[in-house]
């Protein structure tokens, strides 16, 4: 499943308002600012810093 481009150029982090890539292999929205990665579950974004997974640097 992917994102829609347009729906990816509209989405931002949350914490710090950059914006996000899309990881195909992991289903997740990055945000290398906040070192972040949003999950999509079912094509749908889930924005919440609380289900976000941190990511390994």
């Amino acid at each position: 499943m992917t994102i829609d481009p347009w729906l990816l150029g509209k989405l931002v982090c949350p914490v710090t308002r950059q914006p996000l890539r899309y990881d195909v292999d992991r289903h997740e929205l990055v945000s290398e600012a906040a070192g972040l990665a949003y999950p999509v579950r079912g094509g749908v974004p889930v924005m919440l810093v609380e289900d976000a997974r941190t990511l390994d640097r």
